[in-house]
């Protein structure tokens, strides 16, 4: 592998070839599931580069794992713990080439980090509405590789929905030049769809072509208390009818996934569990809307006691007044529909962060909690609330004490269904003991509501054998022969979506 090395540093420049030292930051996954151990960490400047390092890699029959941020959650972009796989991270590439104003388009190399893209695009006028949790580190490369999704699916969609070019470097090194900010263009297959979603195992992406919008006028946060898991999917049909393409945002939370925040993160004061509330941030519904009957004590138990809560979004593209007065008739026919119990709108943009920094902090709180399985499952809307009730029941009667820490977005039907140890448990020996039977069973219970058991997070190298499970053998068996013809020596991403 020497010469292969040397090759590598006569290509990047030898300061960009790390073989010694800690290379943990690229060697171990976000979640710290597994680590690797890299053959190197090579790190390209240029689309050229990247491609010289691919030809390189392909003669010398190595292996080649792309890597953006690093913040995936399927374990999907580290090596394997071999010591034969180069580590491609692709974090210098993080130009943003050029904004095209009249056609709403900006064109980024993959390296670039979300957070500076949003930024890019709010200074130049415009909305890069993709976001999540982790925007602050990971990397467009990354999000498309992944099919990223995030909290405002409802309105945009995913990070496939939002592409409308890209820049790939092929297996054999050739690159494909696809940076076209064209909205139709229907010249064949759709290599981008193809790519887009593809987690770097048919070929790696260096640029894109994304949609920027117009900068909303006005933008609504709205935090609600609802009796059931029902009523938050009935307020979910009334925002649709009422704000039509302004719902930007829709976000249901368990009461239990919550406390863990306040338990957790007791800066973090959360709106209805027990008397606290967000600091600065007026307690009790908007003085718009009707109390419920019971006067004002049982309303304030109803509070205390919501099961479920809701985090909405309305973005304006006309006044603030208008937006308010519109978010705030729609709390109030969801009060008069007994759908919401309480709620609270935030008064300011610092106060809407904070909503949202504590809807951010759950999978944080849970971690502190200790090890736990995560599920990323989508499932129909409608059917939400039945499967959950059901698969509530039988992790419960199953697994004694369990505890279940369910959140996600529920305006596109993608929830974070976590199964957490019993509270006096030990949580890596429940990790250990129970993961596959608690998998099995909601998965199970995922296909039996016609979902996915893999919503945004990708399949990685966690998912491989549950892919096998579920797709249908049509399905693989066209997989398998996509993967072949662009990647017929599996050198990209070797063992992930597929196995090797």
């Amino acid at each position: 592998m020497t010469d292969l090395i040397d090759s590598l540093r006569a290509i990047v420049g030898a300061p960009n070839v790390l073989t010694d030292g800690d290379l943990g930051a690229w060697e171990q996954d976000w979640r710290k599931r597994a680590r690797g151990k890299a053959l190197a960490v090579v790190r390209p400047a240029d689309t050229a580069q990247v491609a010289a390092v691919v030809k390189a890699c392909a003669a010398a029959g190595t292996a080649i794992v792309p890597q953006g941020g690093n913040t995936g959650l399927a374990v999907g972009a580290i090596p394997d713990d071999s010591g034969t796989q180069v580590v491609l991270s692709l974090t210098r590439m993080n130009a943003i080439r050029g904004i095209d104003a009249a056609n709403l388009t900006v064109t980024v190399e993959a390296g670039c980090v979300l957070q500076t893209l949003q930024e890019a695009a709010d200074q130049a006028g415009f909305l890069f509405p993709l976001s999540l949790a982790a925007e602050g580190s990971c990397t467009i490369g990354g999000n498309l590789a992944t099919n990223a999704g995030g909290t405002q699916v409802v309105r945009y969609g995913n990070t496939r929905e939002l592409c409308l070019g890209l820049e790939v470097v092929t297996a054999q090194g050739e690159v494909w030049d696809g940076l076209t900010g064209l909205r139709k263009d229907n010249t064949g297959y759709d290599l981008r769809d193809l790519l887009v979603g593809s987690e770097g195992t048919l070929g790696v992406i260096t640029a894109a072509t994304m949609k920027l919008y117009p900068r909303p006028a006005a933008q609504l946060t709205a935090w609600a208390a609802v009796p059931s898991f029902d009523a938050a999917v009935d307020l979910l049909g009334l925002a649709h009818r009422q704000l039509g393409p302004g719902l930007t945002g829709f976000e249901v939370m368990g009461r239990f996934a919550l406390s863990l925040v306040g338990k957790h993160m007791p800066q973090l004061r959360v709106p209805f569990i027990g008397d606290e509330t967000v600091p600065g941030l007026p307690p009790g519904r908007p003085k718009t809307s009707p109390a419920p009957s019971g006067g004002s004590e049982a309303h304030e138990v109803a509070s205390v006691g919501a099961p479920y809560f809701v985090l909405l979004e309305n973005s304006d593209s006309e006044s603030e007044d208008h937006a308010r007065a519109r978010f705030e008739a729609l709390l109030e026919t969801a009060f008069e529909a007994g759908c919401v119990t309480d709620a609270v709108v935030a008064e300011s943009l610092s106060q809407a962060h904070e909503l949202w920094h504590i809807r951010e902090s759950i999978p944080m709180a849970q971690a502190e909690e200790g090890l736990n399985i995560k599920h990323d499952i989508s499932i129909p809307v409608s059917r939400i609330p039945a499967f959950c009730a059901e698969t509530d029941a039988l992790l419960a009667r199953e697994i004694p004490g369990v505890r279940l820490v369910n959140f996600g977005h529920l305006g596109d039907g993608n929830l974070h269904y976590n199964v957490q140890a019993p509270a006096e448990g030990d949580a890596k020996a429940f990790l250990r003991d129970q993961e596959e039977r608690v998998n099995a069973l909601v998965y199970e219970q995922v296909a039996k509501y016609g979902g996915s058991f893999s919503a945004e997070h990708g399949i990685g190298g966690l998912k491989v054998g549950t892919l096998e499970k579920h797709k249908s053998p049509a399905a693989l068996s066209m997989m398998r022969a996509i993967k072949q013809a662009l990647d017929p020596r599996g050198i990209l991403n070797p063992g992930r979506v597929l196995r090797a």
